[in-house]
C-alpha cells in the first residue's frame, strides 16, 4: 500500500488571505523563468531535489517531495507540450519509472514523445467540459508553451498567433477510453481553460493523490471553488514556494 502523510494542509477557504501574498512576496524573490533565486520556502526543496530540474519552475521538486520519489506511479499531464522542456512529468517517467498520458493539441510534439517517452501515451486533444467538439486553439510558433483556447491570452505574449482547430475531450472520457481506473498525479497547465477542464473531471472516481494546477488570477477562484466542493485541500507547504501553481490533495489522505 502507498500512504501519504498530512503535509501542512490548508482548506481553500483558509488560504484566501495567504493567496493574496503569492503575487508579491514570492514573485519578488523569484527570478522569472530562470528562477535562480528561489523563494525561502523553496530553498529546502531545491537543496533536497535540485538544483537542476526539467519543470518550468520548482514543480518537479514539489512533486518528488510529495511522493517521496515514489516509483512506478501513474500520471495525467494535461497541456503537456514538449516531451522534456518545462515538463512536470519527464523526471517521473525517465528516472522513477512512472507511466501516464500526455494530452496536448499540438500534434508536432507526438513524434518525440514516441521516441523519448515510451511509457507515455500521447493524445492530441484539447481537454474541456465536453467531448467530440471542435474548438479554435491558439499558439505562438516561436513560443509554443504560450498556447490556449483563449486568443486574448496568447496575444499578451506576441503577435501572429497561429490557430488550430482541435478536437475536445473530457478527462472522464479520456481516462475511460484508455482503460484507466487509478491516477496518482494530475498536472494541468492549459492557460485559463482549467475550470472548463475540471468541469469534465469526476475527481472522486479517480482520486489522484496530488494535483498540480496553474492558477492565473482570472481563474484562481473558480479552481479553488472546484477543489473545495470535492473535498480537496491545498498542500500549504508548497503555497509560498510556488507562485504559479496550486497543489491539491484529498482532505482525508488516501491509502492505496
Amino acid at each position: 500500500m502507498r500512504q501519504w502523510s498530512r503535509r501542512y494542509l490548508l482548506n481553500p477557504v483558509e488560504v484566501a488571505a495567504v493567496a493574496l501574498l503569492t503575487g508579491g512576496a514570492v514573485l519578488a524573490t523569484i527570478v522569472a523563468l530562470g528562477e535562480t533565486v528561489p523563494s525561502p520556502e523553496a530553498v529546502p526543496l531545491r537543496a533536497a531535489y535540485g538544483p537542476s530540474r526539467f519543470s518550468t519552475h520548482g514543480e518537479e521538486w514539489m512533486i518528488r517531495d510529495f511522493f517521496n520519489d515514489m516509483r512506478n506511479g501513474f500520471f495525467v499531464d494535461v497541456g503537456a507540450n514538449h516531451y522534456q522542456k518545462n515538463s512536470n512529468t519527464y523526471y517521473l517517467e525517465t528516472t522513477l519509472g512512472w507511466e501516464g498520458i500526455a494530452v496536448e493539441p499540438i500534434l508536432e510534439f507526438e513524434r518525440e514523445y514516441r521516441q523519448y517517452r515510451p511509457r507515455t501515451r500521447f493524445r492530441p486533444f484539447f481537454v474541456s467540459d465536453t467531448s467530440d467538439e471542435e474548438v479554435d486553439f491558439f499558439f505562438l510558433s516561436n513560443q509554443s508553451r504560450m498556447s490556449s483556447g483563449s486568443q486574448d491570452f496568447t496575444d499578451q505574449f506576441g503577435d501572429g498567433a497561429q490557430t488550430l482547430t482541435v478536437p475536445t475531450i473530457t478527462l472522464d472520457d479520456l481516462l475511460d477510453n484508455e482503460g484507466v481506473t487509478n491516477v496518482d498525479f494530475v498536472s494541468m497547465d492549459i492557460e485559463l481553460w482549467e475550470p472548463r477542464a475540471l468541469a469534465g473531471f469526476d475527481i472522486q472516481r479517480f482520486r489522484p493523490a496530488l494535483v498540480c494546477i496553474e492558477a492565473h488570477g482570472e481563474v484562481r477562484q473558480a479552481i479553488l471553488d472546484y477543489f473545495f466542493s470535492q473535498g480537496y485541500v491545498i498542500v500549504g507547504k508548497y503555497l509560498r514556494a510556488d507562485a504559479w501553481n496550486l497543489y491539491f490533495t484529498p482532505g482525508t489522505q488516501a491509502t492505496r
